[in-house]
């Protein structure tokens, strides 16, 4: 998936979970990532993460740490 789209598609999740009540937000935008995201997809996000997250809501970045590793 082109980064822009992975971007897009994150800071979206991410602009849902702000709107909704209750406290750990970040967890339930890693909860988000976890169950809909393949693992594919989530390698390339921790890996664009690690590589600074140009345009990524702060929140998938907090959520980004609570992503356990890919495995390879």
């Amino acid at each position: 998936m082109s980064p822009d789209k992975m971007v897009h598609m994150a800071n979206q999740i991410a602009a849902f979970f702000k709107s909704q009540p209750g406290a750990d937000v970040a967890e339930r935008v890693a909860a988000h990532l976890t169950d809909f995201w393949e693992p594919r997809m989530r390698a390339q996000f921790l890996a664009y993460v690690a590589g600074g997250g140009a345009g990524l809501d702060p929140l998938v970045i907090a959520a980004a740490g609570r992503l356990k590793p890919v495995a390879a």
